[in-house]
């Protein structure tokens, strides 16, 4: 695996008084994807906010392209090439599905940054988010709130492509989706990674995640209880079954 685009470093993450994530490391390669599994509740989502800068570890650091993250407000951490699809989607539902789509290429969102890449990654533009998912050119000046769940899910995806960021922190992107969907989920996170962009997924869905990832951790109230390759956690019954809730061994 190549240099970290992404190291996570030692975090604790905190909630108020309650003490969510308990000492987390991890690296994220540029052009990986590394999955994070685990039951609710045991710190997926807070990980995910923690490197975004919307829960800022309270100790351990963040380091991003080899810099600090420590002290950075969540828009400086975006400008600099983080994009996140959240968990809910969390698209502006009274903007229509242009409008969502240009907002990470507006001036304010990406002050002084390119959005063609120097390496020679793909670039993705409004067309080319559109070819990806032919759902929403049907429905460009359809507003979001009026989209279907699913179509809603692509937008919140696309959304984050547009601002062409090194790194996509995709948390439960296949919830609430029908197996057919779930399919087109997977294969845009396989173009996205064989693009150059890196990954890292928050997955309940096992067999999404085993599917895609070059690397697996297992998160376990609030720390990591596995770390390896997708074949190792298909093999690993102990952790699937008592932290997954998944009897013997499964494919990957």
């Amino acid at each position: 695996m190549s240099e970290a685009l992404l190291s996570v470093r030692d975090i604790h993450t905190y909630y108020g008084e309650s003490y969510v994530l308990q000492g987390v490391t991890l690296e994220v390669p540029a052009g990986a994807l590394v999955a994070i599994l685990g039951r609710n509740g045991m710190g997926k989502t807070t990980l995910i906010r923690s490197v975004a800068g919307l829960a800022p570890p309270r100790r351990g650091e963040v380091v991003f392209k080899g810099r600090s993250q420590r002290g950075r407000p969540p828009y400086a951490i975006a400008q600099a090439g983080v994009a996140i699809v959240p968990q809910g989607r969390r698209i502006f539902r009274s903007l229509t599905v242009r409008e969502n789509l240009l907002l990470p290429t507006s001036r304010l969102a990406r002050p002084g940054r390119a959005l063609a890449d120097a390496a020679g990654r793909t670039r993705w533009d409004l067309d080319a988010v559109l070819a990806e998912f032919p759902q929403l050119a049907e429905r460009l000046d359809h507003p979001g709130g009026a989209l279907s769940g699913g179509e809603q899910q692509m937008l919140a995806v696309g959304r984050a492509l547009m601002a062409n960021p090194d790194l996509v922190l995709m948390d439960e992107p296949s919830e609430g989706l029908a197996p057919r969907l779930v399919q087109q989920i997977e294969s845009i996170m396989r173009r996205v990674r064989a693009s150059g962009h890196a990954v890292l997924l928050v997955e309940q869905n096992l067999a999404l995640a085993l599917a895609v990832a070059d690397h697996v951790h297992v998160v376990a109230s609030g720390r990591f209880v596995f770390g390896g390759a997708p074949r190792e956690l298909a093999a690993a019954t102990a952790v699937l079954e008592q932290h997954l809730g998944v009897a013997g061994k499964v494919g990957a």
